[in-house]
Protein backbone atom coordinates (compact mmCIF):
# COMPACT_ATOMS: atom_id res chain seq x y z
CA UNK A 1 0.00 0.00 0.00
CA UNK A 2 2.83 2.53 1.02
CA UNK A 3 4.23 2.13 -2.92
CA UNK A 4 0.83 2.56 -4.63
CA UNK A 5 0.44 5.59 -2.08
CA UNK A 6 4.36 6.91 -3.16
CA UNK A 7 3.41 6.94 -6.80
CA UNK A 8 -0.17 8.04 -6.71
CA UNK A 9 1.67 11.57 -4.64
CA UNK A 10 4.67 11.68 -6.87
CA UNK A 11 2.29 11.77 -10.24
CA UNK A 12 0.87 15.16 -8.56
CA UNK A 13 3.85 16.57 -7.30
CA UNK A 14 4.77 15.92 -10.58
CA UNK A 15 1.54 17.80 -12.15
CA UNK A 16 1.92 20.63 -9.92
CA UNK A 17 5.39 21.07 -11.22
CA UNK A 18 4.18 21.31 -14.91
CA UNK A 19 2.50 24.46 -13.88
CA UNK A 20 5.14 26.36 -12.59
CA UNK A 21 8.26 25.00 -13.81
CA UNK A 22 7.83 26.41 -17.60
CA UNK A 23 7.52 29.75 -15.18
CA UNK A 24 10.77 29.34 -13.79
CA UNK A 25 12.71 28.14 -15.97
CA UNK A 26 12.32 30.75 -18.47
CA UNK A 27 14.16 30.29 -21.70
CA UNK A 28 15.56 27.49 -20.43
CA UNK A 29 12.05 25.55 -20.49
CA UNK A 30 12.50 23.95 -24.08
CA UNK A 31 15.50 21.93 -23.62
CA UNK A 32 14.13 20.93 -20.16
CA UNK A 33 11.03 19.69 -21.78
CA UNK A 34 13.29 17.42 -23.95
CA UNK A 35 15.28 16.10 -20.97
CA UNK A 36 12.24 15.23 -19.47
CA UNK A 37 10.73 13.36 -22.21
CA UNK A 38 13.82 11.42 -22.70
CA UNK A 39 14.41 10.42 -19.24
CA UNK A 40 10.18 9.78 -18.97
CA UNK A 41 10.80 7.40 -22.40
CA UNK A 42 13.75 5.71 -20.79
CA UNK A 43 12.14 5.30 -17.46
CA UNK A 44 8.93 3.80 -19.41
CA UNK A 45 11.91 1.54 -21.11
CA UNK A 46 13.21 0.25 -18.31
CA UNK A 47 9.65 -0.42 -16.68
CA UNK A 48 8.47 -2.05 -19.81
CA UNK A 49 11.77 -4.42 -19.80
CA UNK A 50 11.10 -5.76 -16.50
CA UNK A 51 7.10 -6.60 -17.79
CA UNK A 52 9.09 -8.64 -20.67
CA UNK A 53 11.47 -10.94 -18.60
CA UNK A 54 8.33 -11.68 -16.25
CA UNK A 55 6.66 -12.61 -19.50
CA UNK A 56 6.72 -16.82 -19.79
CA UNK A 57 4.28 -18.65 -22.16
CA UNK A 58 4.55 -22.53 -22.55
CA UNK A 59 5.66 -22.91 -26.62
CA UNK A 60 4.39 -26.54 -26.09
CA UNK A 61 0.66 -26.00 -25.33
CA UNK A 62 0.22 -22.45 -26.66
CA UNK A 63 -3.85 -23.07 -27.52
CA UNK A 64 -4.31 -23.11 -23.69
CA UNK A 65 -3.75 -19.10 -23.68
CA UNK A 66 -5.75 -18.53 -26.51
CA UNK A 67 -8.78 -17.97 -24.41
CA UNK A 68 -6.73 -15.79 -21.46
CA UNK A 69 -5.68 -13.52 -24.14
CA UNK A 70 -9.18 -13.08 -25.65
CA UNK A 71 -10.13 -12.59 -22.17
CA UNK A 72 -7.32 -9.68 -21.80
CA UNK A 73 -8.30 -8.21 -24.84
CA UNK A 74 -11.58 -7.75 -24.27
CA UNK A 75 -10.17 -6.14 -20.33
CA UNK A 76 -7.97 -3.93 -22.62
CA UNK A 77 -10.77 -2.78 -24.88
CA UNK A 78 -13.64 -2.24 -23.18
CA UNK A 79 -12.34 0.93 -20.58
CA UNK A 80 -10.72 1.78 -23.84
CA UNK A 81 -13.89 1.81 -25.83
CA UNK A 82 -15.80 2.96 -22.52
CA UNK A 83 -13.18 6.23 -21.78
CA UNK A 84 -13.56 7.12 -25.19
CA UNK A 85 -17.46 7.28 -25.57
CA UNK A 86 -17.52 9.25 -22.61
CA UNK A 87 -14.76 11.64 -23.67
CA UNK A 88 -16.54 12.81 -26.93
CA UNK A 89 -20.18 12.27 -26.14
CA UNK A 90 -20.32 13.74 -22.62
CA UNK A 91 -17.81 16.47 -22.52
CA UNK A 92 -17.79 18.34 -26.43
CA UNK A 93 -20.53 19.84 -27.78
CA UNK A 94 -22.59 17.96 -30.32
CA UNK A 95 -21.17 19.23 -33.28
CA UNK A 96 -17.95 17.45 -32.27
CA UNK A 97 -19.31 13.89 -32.20
CA UNK A 98 -19.42 13.65 -36.40
CA UNK A 99 -15.73 14.67 -36.73
CA UNK A 100 -13.37 12.05 -37.18
CA UNK A 101 -10.03 13.84 -36.05
CA UNK A 102 -11.66 14.37 -32.45
CA UNK A 103 -12.56 10.20 -32.28
CA UNK A 104 -9.23 9.03 -33.08
CA UNK A 105 -7.72 11.55 -30.94
CA UNK A 106 -10.22 10.50 -27.71
CA UNK A 107 -8.92 6.77 -29.36
CA UNK A 108 -5.35 7.53 -28.60
CA UNK A 109 -5.91 9.58 -24.76
CA UNK A 110 -8.82 7.19 -23.81
CA UNK A 111 -5.79 4.52 -24.11
CA UNK A 112 -4.67 5.15 -21.18
CA UNK A 113 -7.68 3.36 -19.14
CA UNK A 114 -6.72 -0.28 -21.09
CA UNK A 115 -3.63 -1.55 -19.11
CA UNK A 116 -3.55 -3.05 -15.59
CA UNK A 117 -0.20 -2.14 -13.64
CA UNK A 118 1.26 -5.72 -13.49
CA UNK A 119 3.62 -4.71 -11.00
CA UNK A 120 1.70 -3.21 -8.46
CA UNK A 121 -1.03 -5.68 -9.02
CA UNK A 122 1.54 -8.78 -8.47
CA UNK A 123 3.37 -6.94 -5.36
CA UNK A 124 0.06 -5.94 -3.91
CA UNK A 125 -1.60 -9.91 -4.16
CA UNK A 126 1.50 -11.52 -3.10
CA UNK A 127 2.09 -9.17 -0.06
CA UNK A 128 -1.45 -9.43 0.85
CA UNK A 129 -0.71 -13.48 1.00
CA UNK A 130 -2.34 -14.17 -1.91
CA UNK A 131 0.45 -15.74 -4.47
CA UNK A 132 -0.70 -19.35 -4.13
CA UNK A 133 -4.44 -18.54 -4.97
CA UNK A 134 -6.10 -18.89 -8.26
CA UNK A 135 -6.72 -15.60 -8.70
CA UNK A 136 -2.79 -14.80 -8.58
CA UNK A 137 -2.13 -17.05 -11.13
CA UNK A 138 -4.65 -15.81 -13.40
CA UNK A 139 -4.34 -12.49 -12.82
CA UNK A 140 -0.83 -12.94 -13.77
CA UNK A 141 -1.33 -14.18 -17.07
CA UNK A 142 -4.40 -11.62 -17.77
CA UNK A 143 -2.13 -8.48 -16.80
CA UNK A 144 0.87 -9.10 -19.32
CA UNK A 145 -1.42 -10.10 -21.70
CA UNK A 146 -3.38 -6.95 -21.02
CA UNK A 147 -0.39 -4.66 -21.53
CA UNK A 148 0.95 -6.89 -24.30
CA UNK A 149 -2.37 -6.00 -26.01
CA UNK A 150 -1.88 -2.08 -25.67
CA UNK A 151 1.50 -2.41 -27.37
CA UNK A 152 0.17 -3.75 -30.34
CA UNK A 153 -2.59 -1.60 -30.55
CA UNK A 154 -0.81 1.82 -30.58
CA UNK A 155 0.42 0.89 -34.42
CA UNK A 156 -3.27 0.82 -35.76
CA UNK A 157 -3.94 3.98 -33.48
CA UNK A 158 -0.46 5.74 -35.17
CA UNK A 159 -2.23 5.00 -38.04
CA UNK A 160 -5.65 6.47 -37.76
CA UNK A 161 -3.35 9.66 -36.34
CA UNK A 162 -1.46 10.47 -39.37
CA UNK A 163 -2.62 8.31 -41.84
CA UNK A 164 -1.07 5.18 -43.93
CA UNK A 165 2.43 6.14 -44.77
CA UNK A 166 5.50 4.33 -46.03
CA UNK A 167 7.11 5.38 -42.14
CA UNK A 168 4.21 3.48 -40.64
CA UNK A 169 4.77 0.82 -43.31
CA UNK A 170 8.29 0.45 -42.05
CA UNK A 171 7.47 0.08 -38.21
CA UNK A 172 4.71 -2.57 -38.96
CA UNK A 173 7.64 -4.75 -40.61
CA UNK A 174 9.67 -3.75 -37.19
CA UNK A 175 7.03 -4.57 -35.01
CA UNK A 176 6.66 -8.05 -36.71
CA UNK A 177 10.57 -8.82 -36.63
CA UNK A 178 10.61 -7.83 -32.77
CA UNK A 179 7.84 -10.45 -32.20
CA UNK A 180 9.00 -12.98 -34.35
CA UNK A 181 12.61 -12.50 -32.34
CA UNK A 182 10.53 -12.67 -28.73
CA UNK A 183 9.46 -15.51 -30.24
CA UNK A 184 12.34 -17.61 -31.34
CA UNK A 185 14.76 -16.50 -28.13
CA UNK A 186 12.40 -16.01 -25.30
CA UNK A 187 14.37 -16.29 -22.13
CA UNK A 188 17.69 -17.68 -24.17
CA UNK A 189 19.96 -14.51 -24.69
CA UNK A 190 21.98 -14.40 -21.71
CA UNK A 191 23.23 -11.19 -21.03
CA UNK A 192 23.72 -9.62 -17.55
CA UNK A 193 20.35 -8.72 -15.84
CA UNK A 194 21.05 -6.94 -13.00
CA UNK A 195 19.78 -3.37 -12.43
CA UNK A 196 22.88 -1.10 -13.79
CA UNK A 197 22.74 -3.18 -17.12
CA UNK A 198 19.03 -3.06 -17.41
CA UNK A 199 18.89 0.84 -16.87
CA UNK A 200 21.88 0.78 -20.01
CA UNK A 201 19.62 -0.89 -22.15
CA UNK A 202 16.56 1.34 -21.44
CA UNK A 203 18.38 4.54 -22.25
CA UNK A 204 20.11 2.73 -25.03
CA UNK A 205 16.65 2.02 -26.16
CA UNK A 206 15.42 5.03 -25.69
CA UNK A 207 18.63 6.85 -27.61
CA UNK A 208 17.83 4.16 -30.57
CA UNK A 209 14.18 5.64 -30.72
CA UNK A 210 14.99 9.37 -30.41
CA UNK A 211 17.91 8.72 -32.82
CA UNK A 212 15.87 7.03 -35.99
CA UNK A 213 13.06 9.59 -34.86
CA UNK A 214 15.71 12.43 -36.04
CA UNK A 215 17.14 11.00 -38.42
CA UNK A 216 13.90 10.34 -40.20
CA UNK A 217 12.60 13.66 -39.90
CA UNK A 218 15.45 14.89 -41.83
CA UNK A 219 14.35 12.36 -44.22
CA UNK A 220 10.58 13.67 -44.02
CA UNK A 221 9.77 16.14 -41.51
CA UNK A 222 5.95 15.64 -42.40
CA UNK A 223 5.60 12.10 -40.75
CA UNK A 224 8.61 10.56 -39.16
CA UNK A 225 9.43 7.33 -38.29
CA UNK A 226 8.66 7.46 -34.37
CA UNK A 227 9.39 4.11 -32.92
CA UNK A 228 7.70 3.66 -29.38
CA UNK A 229 9.80 2.02 -26.98
CA UNK A 230 7.45 0.35 -25.88
CA UNK A 231 7.36 -2.83 -27.95
CA UNK A 232 11.53 -3.04 -28.17
CA UNK A 233 12.09 -2.80 -24.35
CA UNK A 234 9.07 -5.27 -23.73
CA UNK A 235 11.14 -8.02 -26.47
CA UNK A 236 13.92 -7.28 -25.18
CA UNK A 237 12.83 -8.31 -21.51
CA UNK A 238 11.27 -11.71 -23.29
CA UNK A 239 14.39 -12.31 -24.82
CA UNK A 240 16.63 -12.04 -21.66
CA UNK A 241 17.93 -15.57 -20.48
CA UNK A 242 17.02 -15.87 -16.34
CA UNK A 243 19.84 -16.97 -14.45
CA UNK A 244 19.16 -21.03 -13.66
CA UNK A 245 17.23 -21.99 -11.01
CA UNK A 246 15.63 -18.65 -11.04
CA UNK A 247 12.36 -17.91 -10.93
CA UNK A 248 10.65 -14.18 -11.70
CA UNK A 249 7.68 -14.66 -9.68
CA UNK A 250 9.05 -16.14 -6.36
CA UNK A 251 6.77 -14.68 -3.43
CA UNK A 252 10.01 -13.79 -0.87
CA UNK A 253 13.18 -13.42 -2.68
CA UNK A 254 14.91 -13.18 0.85
CA UNK A 255 14.26 -16.67 1.59
CA UNK A 256 17.03 -18.01 -1.08
CA UNK A 257 19.61 -16.38 -2.96
CA UNK A 258 18.18 -14.84 -6.32
CA UNK A 259 19.69 -13.08 -9.23
CA UNK A 260 18.04 -10.62 -12.40
CA UNK A 261 15.30 -7.86 -12.50
CA UNK A 262 13.93 -9.21 -9.65
CA UNK A 263 15.99 -9.90 -6.81
CA UNK A 264 15.47 -7.83 -3.51
CA UNK A 265 17.93 -5.36 -4.90
CA UNK A 266 16.89 -5.11 -8.17
CA UNK A 267 13.64 -4.29 -6.74
CA UNK A 268 14.43 -1.24 -4.92
CA UNK A 269 16.11 0.25 -7.50
CA UNK A 270 12.59 -0.65 -9.83
CA UNK A 271 11.08 0.76 -7.34
CA UNK A 272 12.97 3.76 -7.27
CA UNK A 273 13.02 4.16 -11.30
CA UNK A 274 9.07 3.85 -11.45
CA UNK A 275 8.75 6.51 -8.57
CA UNK A 276 10.83 8.75 -10.39
CA UNK A 277 8.88 8.11 -13.74
CA UNK A 278 5.81 8.72 -12.07
CA UNK A 279 7.11 12.38 -11.37
CA UNK A 280 8.40 12.76 -14.73
CA UNK A 281 5.04 11.93 -16.06
CA UNK A 282 3.43 14.45 -14.39
CA UNK A 283 6.08 17.21 -15.14
CA UNK A 284 4.88 15.97 -19.19
CA UNK A 285 1.23 17.11 -18.44
CA UNK A 286 0.74 20.77 -20.33
CA UNK A 287 0.27 23.95 -18.39
CA UNK A 288 -2.95 24.65 -17.36
CA UNK A 289 -4.15 28.40 -16.24
CA UNK A 290 -6.62 30.32 -14.29
CA UNK A 291 -9.33 28.27 -12.59
CA UNK A 292 -10.70 27.04 -15.76
CA UNK A 293 -9.06 24.47 -17.65
CA UNK A 294 -7.75 25.23 -20.92
CA UNK A 295 -5.71 24.20 -23.86
CA UNK A 296 -2.35 25.92 -23.77
CA UNK A 297 0.26 23.68 -25.65
CA UNK A 298 1.85 24.62 -28.80
CA UNK A 299 -0.11 24.25 -32.01
CA UNK A 300 0.57 20.28 -33.15
CA UNK A 301 1.15 19.45 -36.55
CA UNK A 302 -1.19 16.21 -36.17
CA UNK A 303 -3.43 16.99 -33.18
CA UNK A 304 -5.08 19.64 -31.62
CA UNK A 305 -9.03 19.54 -32.91
CA UNK A 306 -9.56 17.46 -29.15
CA UNK A 307 -8.10 20.38 -27.24
CA UNK A 308 -9.63 23.61 -29.19
CA UNK A 309 -13.58 21.91 -29.18
CA UNK A 310 -13.16 21.29 -25.59
CA UNK A 311 -14.61 23.50 -23.56
CA UNK A 312 -13.54 25.24 -20.25
CA UNK A 313 -13.76 23.53 -17.36
CA UNK A 314 -14.27 24.49 -13.27
CA UNK A 315 -11.54 22.07 -11.25
CA UNK A 316 -15.19 21.11 -9.72
CA UNK A 317 -16.27 19.48 -13.52
CA UNK A 318 -12.91 18.07 -13.68
CA UNK A 319 -13.62 15.81 -10.21
CA UNK A 320 -17.04 14.90 -11.03
CA UNK A 321 -15.35 13.83 -14.81
CA UNK A 322 -12.63 11.83 -13.28
CA UNK A 323 -14.94 10.02 -10.84
CA UNK A 324 -16.67 8.90 -13.46
CA UNK A 325 -14.39 7.96 -15.84
CA UNK A 326 -12.76 5.93 -13.25
CA UNK A 327 -15.64 3.94 -12.89
CA UNK A 328 -16.12 3.30 -16.14
CA UNK A 329 -12.42 1.92 -16.60
CA UNK A 330 -13.16 -0.05 -14.19
CA UNK A 331 -16.58 -1.31 -14.95
CA UNK A 332 -14.63 -2.36 -18.20
CA UNK A 333 -12.70 -5.16 -16.80
CA UNK A 334 -15.68 -6.80 -15.49
CA UNK A 335 -15.81 -8.86 -18.43
CA UNK A 336 -13.71 -11.49 -16.55
CA UNK A 337 -16.48 -12.28 -14.57
CA UNK A 338 -18.58 -13.87 -17.06
CA UNK A 339 -15.94 -16.21 -17.95
CA UNK A 340 -14.19 -19.13 -16.30
CA UNK A 341 -16.87 -20.86 -14.84
CA UNK A 342 -15.52 -24.18 -14.93
CA UNK A 343 -12.60 -23.61 -13.36
CA UNK A 344 -13.54 -21.01 -10.54
CA UNK A 345 -16.22 -19.65 -8.17
CA UNK A 346 -18.16 -16.46 -8.47
CA UNK A 347 -16.03 -15.06 -5.98
CA UNK A 348 -13.00 -15.88 -7.63
CA UNK A 349 -13.67 -14.71 -10.92
CA UNK A 350 -15.20 -11.36 -9.15
CA UNK A 351 -11.50 -11.42 -7.45
CA UNK A 352 -9.48 -11.85 -11.16
CA UNK A 353 -11.89 -8.72 -12.64
CA UNK A 354 -11.20 -6.83 -9.49
CA UNK A 355 -7.61 -7.44 -9.81
CA UNK A 356 -7.02 -6.21 -13.13
CA UNK A 357 -8.43 -2.63 -11.92
CA UNK A 358 -5.30 -1.40 -10.96
CA UNK A 359 -3.59 1.63 -13.21
CA UNK A 360 -0.41 2.65 -13.29
CA UNK A 361 3.01 3.14 -15.05
CA UNK A 362 2.05 1.62 -18.55
CA UNK A 363 -1.27 3.79 -18.75
CA UNK A 364 0.78 6.69 -17.16
CA UNK A 365 3.05 5.82 -20.31
CA UNK A 366 0.17 5.76 -22.47
CA UNK A 367 -0.38 9.32 -21.80
CA UNK A 368 2.99 10.65 -22.38
CA UNK A 369 2.76 9.64 -25.58
CA UNK A 370 -0.38 11.44 -26.34
CA UNK A 371 0.89 14.21 -25.42
CA UNK A 372 3.82 13.80 -27.68
CA UNK A 373 1.47 13.61 -30.39
CA UNK A 374 -0.19 16.99 -29.72
CA UNK A 375 -3.39 15.79 -27.39
CA UNK A 376 -3.98 18.17 -24.62
CA UNK A 377 -6.90 19.98 -22.52
CA UNK A 378 -9.07 18.79 -20.61
CA UNK A 379 -9.60 15.57 -20.94
CA UNK A 380 -5.97 15.15 -20.92
CA UNK A 381 -6.18 16.45 -17.26
CA UNK A 382 -8.97 13.91 -16.36
CA UNK A 383 -7.63 10.95 -17.68
CA UNK A 384 -4.14 11.62 -15.38
CA UNK A 385 -6.04 12.42 -12.28
CA UNK A 386 -8.07 9.18 -12.75
CA UNK A 387 -4.68 7.49 -13.27
CA UNK A 388 -3.78 9.19 -9.95
CA UNK A 389 -7.34 8.09 -8.15
CA UNK A 390 -6.90 4.89 -9.48
CA UNK A 391 -3.17 4.48 -8.24
CA UNK A 392 -4.91 5.78 -4.25
CA UNK A 393 -7.73 3.12 -4.67
CA UNK A 394 -5.35 0.57 -5.07
CA UNK A 395 -5.02 -1.14 -1.84
CA UNK A 396 -8.88 -1.04 -1.14
CA UNK A 397 -8.87 -3.14 -4.59
CA UNK A 398 -6.52 -5.67 -2.90
CA UNK A 399 -8.66 -5.19 0.29
CA UNK A 400 -11.93 -6.12 -1.84
CA UNK A 401 -10.17 -9.63 -3.35
CA UNK A 402 -9.29 -10.44 -0.04
CA UNK A 403 -12.43 -10.37 1.43
CA UNK A 404 -13.91 -12.07 -1.85
CA UNK A 405 -11.32 -15.26 -1.01
CA UNK A 406 -12.11 -15.22 2.77
CA UNK A 407 -12.78 -18.72 4.28
CA UNK A 408 -12.84 -19.93 0.04
CA UNK A 409 -12.33 -24.02 0.51
CA UNK A 410 -9.11 -25.00 -0.80
CA UNK A 411 -11.19 -27.63 -3.70
CA UNK A 412 -12.36 -23.91 -5.58
CA UNK A 413 -9.07 -23.58 -6.46
CA UNK A 414 -8.28 -24.87 -10.33
CA UNK A 415 -5.54 -24.86 -12.37
CA UNK A 416 -4.66 -20.93 -13.54
CA UNK A 417 -4.89 -22.07 -17.07
CA UNK A 418 -8.52 -23.61 -17.01
CA UNK A 419 -11.24 -21.90 -18.75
Amino acid sequence: MGKVLLFSVLLIVGLAGSQTLPYVAGEASGPLDALVTFLTMAGLAFIMVHVGYEFEIDKRNVRQYGWDYVVAATAAAFPWVFCCAYFVLLMLPAEAWSSWPVWKEALLASRFAAPTSAGVLFSMLAAAGLSATWVFRKARVLAIFDDLDTVLLMIPLKMAMVGVRWQLALIVVVMIVQLGLAWRYLHRVRLPVTWPWVLGYALAIALLCEGIYRFSKLLDDTVPVHIEVLLPAFVLGCMLARPRGHDPHRDDARNGHQEGPEAPNEQRVSTIVSAVFMVLVGLSMPVFIGPAVADTAPPATIAGKLAALTPPMSWGAIALHVLVITLLANLGKMFCVLCYRRAASLRERFAVAIGMWPRGEVGAGVLVLSLSYGIAGPVVVVAMLSLALNLLLTGGFIWIIKRLLRDLPPREVASPNAA
